[in-house]
């Protein structure tokens, strides 16, 4: 398909001598003689550039290429001034307006074929540009989304693996994190950082992974050599996943689920608000889960006694925002299917 030129010019002379100039190298050329007339021609028609005369009677140019700049749906057509003007104020008046190009008359007919061609060369090389720039953007997304999903795949799998050892808390680590997470929006944290503590849900007990199945799935009361190494598995799941470089927090819910809003929990001692505020969201969601879910010797705890025990921890064991969210959402709950079916 030909390119399509558009030249506006009250000059009939003008007009005639652009048409042959133009048509001789098979484009399709349209002439008008005013500004107003070209407005009203490019409400059903699109060419592929303008010629715009700067001085006509009516409209002058300047008025006429602002009137096409600010129709969306002509403001991407190229416009190159024709004038006779030999002064350089009215051509940097021309590009600063909008201008692509600016040819001068009488026509010299091998420069207006250059100026022509190399504008309409340049804005389907920047079309092009941005056609390929959409596809990789597209492609990025695409391999970026697939990666996320890989990871998310893996991550879950891990979470399974981890739970897996416990014969009485399967699902517990995904639990976990949908209350996290829940926690998270509630309290109005961005999207990005309620994936973020999901995450870190799903992995807080990895380092249970280290700890032997016999003392995870014991029955009867730990001793106290037992329930030392039970209270090691939050430092293994830091050293396990300190070492992921692209997600540097995500050591952040394994290391200080355990601690305690008052300073009395494990394994630092840290309180208040040096605890990271995704591992006091995650200690919230863990208690609530241990106490609504199954176990070797007991069935879920009754919802009533599940909220007074959060109600008892608010602001001791956890810090009181996250705490009152929690209490609120069992609250909403009200057939209690928040808890291990």
């Amino acid at each position: 398909m030909s390119d399509w030129i558009l030249v506006v010019d009250d000059d009939s002379a003008n007009l005639r001598m652009a048409s042959r100039i133009l048509s001789a190298e098979d484009m399709r050329v349209s002439c008008l003689k005013s500004g107003e007339d070209a407005l009203k021609f490019l409400l059903d028609n699109k060419p592929d550039i303008i010629l715009l005369d700067i001085h006509m009677h009516g409209m002058d140019g300047f008025e006429t290429l602002t009137a096409i700049r600010e129709n969306g749906d002509t403001a991407h057509i190229p416009i190159i001034f024709l004038t006779a003007d030999d002064d350089s104020q009215t051509e940097s008046r021309a590009l600063k307006a909008g201008a692509m190009d600016f040819i001068k008359k009488p026509f010299v007919p091998e420069v207006l074929l250059l100026r022509v061609r190399h504008t309409i060369d340049l804005i389907r090389l920047e079309e092009d540009m941005h056609h390929e720039a959409a596809i990789m953007t597209q492609e990025i997304v695409k391999q970026h989304e697939k990666m996320e999903t890989i990871t998310m795949q893996i991550v879950k799998a891990l979470a399974g693996a981890i739970d897996a050892k416990d014969t009485y808390t399967n699902g517990h680590s995904t639990r976990v994190a949908e209350y996290a997470k829940e926690i998270a929006k509630r309290a109005g944290y961005s999207e990005t950082a309620q994936n973020d503590i999901y995450m870190m849900g799903l992995l807080h007990d990895v380092g249970k992974i280290g700890i032997a199945d016999t003392i995870i799935n014991k029955t009867s009361k730990l001793t106290d050599e037992e329930y030392a190494i039970i209270k090691t598995h939050p430092v293994m799941g830091d050293k396990i996943l300190k070492n992921i470089s692209e997600f540097p927090k995500l050591a952040i819910g394994a290391r200080w689920h355990h601690e305690r809003y008052d300073g009395r929990g494990y394994p630092d001692g840290i309180a208040g608000d040096s605890i990271p505020l995704e591992a006091r969201i995650i200690a919230v969601a863990d208690a609530y889960d241990a106490m609504s879910s199954k176990r070797s010797y007991r069935d879920n705890l009754p919802q009533e006694v599940v909220r007074g025990e959060v109600a008892k921890g608010n602001g001791t064991q956890f810090d009181p925002t996250f705490a009152d969210i929690m209490l609120t959402m069992i609250d909403e709950d009200v057939d209690y299917q928040m808890k291990e079916k």
